[in-house]
């Protein structure tokens, strides 16, 4: 270790880069993972520039400091969460949207772009980003980037990984990398765009990223079901999947979730309903693709089933979608988990989610995207205590389990973290865990990088 100490650094940066306030800092020490603790750092580094975040991971480099790199803070799962004597790198400054280019359909924008600010940089030119996580408002690029983040619209058009070119990144040394380019075919070298893209900050800073936006569809048309049982929703699910239609958004509301949403807000949901499924087509079949969805919800007995193709409308069907998380976490302690299966076993998971409740005491709510497979099972805790947290941790590897056990992943959007890492050798094998220490020791052999987190 050198003899340097943080005062070297905040020589070494401009004015109010660092921050050692004890109230400003405290803002910066956790995600919004409540059942993983954080630490206490020594700083807050904001960062304007690469360069900036370059000479801040080389000071850390030679000091041994960890660092710890931070988004909007909106991460689930405790990657975000300070460590004692960490400097905490906050890339909220860095917020340009370097380059708009139409006419090869891409955009550069710097890690501290809000992802809603990518489609409305770029919507003035008939074109929107794809990726749209529930926190699509006020989670960031690089954070989005760093955990892979999905969204409602993933059935159709991917998640992060699908709409990335390229990717500036500073490594544990300093150094800056640029990896991909500007064009949607390139096989020169390894990919290291998509092996940073997941990683969690823990072989790089991602600093700023050439994304590929696509244009605004033709039509959209929605559609919203309601089913008595999760039986009949499962069936509506297995109709929509043979249908031969792609949606571009399918999503799931059970019962929890659907009356956490009425005591926020009404908006004549069934409050009886075990399921509610809602669902988006878009392009020029969008009207007579959305029909053949709901008929596939009649068929297996919907209660309930209409669509619109007014914009309006639309909105009012997604905007019980989009407050479902938000107004649980709100109602009270809430563990939200982030599991993944088959998309066909869909209807298991809810099943195995509703006995979990059952036998644990807990309520659990859950959301998802029924399309991709990838749910949001909702622990609705009763208060802080050590005796709540361990059942919520009982129901959190419950349900793990069980995914696992539909050859499904513990994770499929919010990241390992802190939270998951006890879970991780029951997916991979050893071989796989070996490989990724061995790229973690080759990118940082100094292990300053978002320790513990991960893999």
């Amino acid at each position: 270790m050198s003899g340097e100490s943080l005062v070297d650094l905040i020589a070494e940066l401009p004015s109010g880069a660092v921050v050692c306030d004890l109230d400003v800092v405290g803002g910066y020490r956790s995600d919004m993972a409540s059942l993983v603790p954080a630490g206490q750092p020594i700083a807050v580094v904001r960062p304007t520039t690469t360069e900036e975040v370059s000479r801040t991971l080389a000071w850390a480099s030679r000091t041994g400091t960890v660092v710890i790199p931070r988004g909007a803070g909106t991460g689930l799962s405790g990657g975000a969460n300070a460590r004692d004597g960490c400097i905490v790198l906050s890339l909220e400054r860095m917020s340009a949207i370097r380059r708009v280019d139409p006419r090869n359909h891409t955009v550069v924008v710097e890690a501290g772009v809000v992802n809603a600010e990518v489609t409305r940089a770029v919507g003035e030119f008939g074109l929107f980003y794809p990726p749209d996580p529930g926190s699509f408002e006020v989670s960031t690029i690089g954070g989005n980037l760093a955990t892979n983040a999905g969204g409602m619209r993933c059935v159709k058009y991917g998640v992060t990984r699908q709409s990335v070119l390229g990717l500036e990144v500073v490594l544990a040394d300093g150094r800056v990398l640029c990896a991909g380019g500007q064009t949607m075919k390139n096989v020169a070298g390894l990919d290291l765009t998509q092996l940073m893209i997941g990683s969690e900050g823990a072989l790089g800073v991602i600093t700023s990223a050439t994304l590929r936006v696509r244009p605004q569809p033709a039509a959209t048309a929605t559609f919203v079901a309601s089913f008595d049982t999760l039986a009949q929703g499962s069936e509506a699910l297995e109709g929509i999947f043979a249908s031969q239609v792609t949606p571009s958004v399918l999503e799931i509301l059970d019962r929890h979730t659907i009356n956490a949403v009425e005591d926020h807000q009404r908006m004549d949901l069934d409050r009886d309903a075990a399921l509610l499924v809602i669902g988006q087509t878009d392009g020029p079949e969008a009207g007579a693709e959305i029909e053949r969805l709901v008929g596939a919800c009649e068929v297996a007995g919907a209660s309930v089933a209409v669509s619109t193709t007014d914009p309006a409308e639309a909105h009012l069907f997604m905007q019980a979608r989009r407050l479902a998380g938000w107004v649980v976490m709100e109602a009270g302690p809430t563990v939200i988990e982030d599991v993944a299966v088959p998309r066909t076993r869909v209807g298991e998971l809810l099943a195995h989610v509703d006995t979990i409740s059952r036998e644990v005491g807990i309520p659990i709510a859950t959301v998802g995207h029924a399309g991709d497979g990838n749910l949001h099972p909702m622990l609705r805790l009763p208060d802080h205590s050590g005796e709540s947290r361990r059942l919520g941790l009982d129901a959190a590897d419950r349900i793990c389990a069980a995914a696992i056990s539909l050859d499904g992943t513990i994770t499929g959007e919010h990241g390992i973290g802190e939270l998951k890492r006890e879970h991780l050798h029951h997916q991979l094998d050893t071989v796989s865990l070996d490989v990724q220490s061995a790229i973690k020791a080759a990118l940082d052999p100094s292990g300053i990088l978002n320790p513990g987190r991960g893999f």
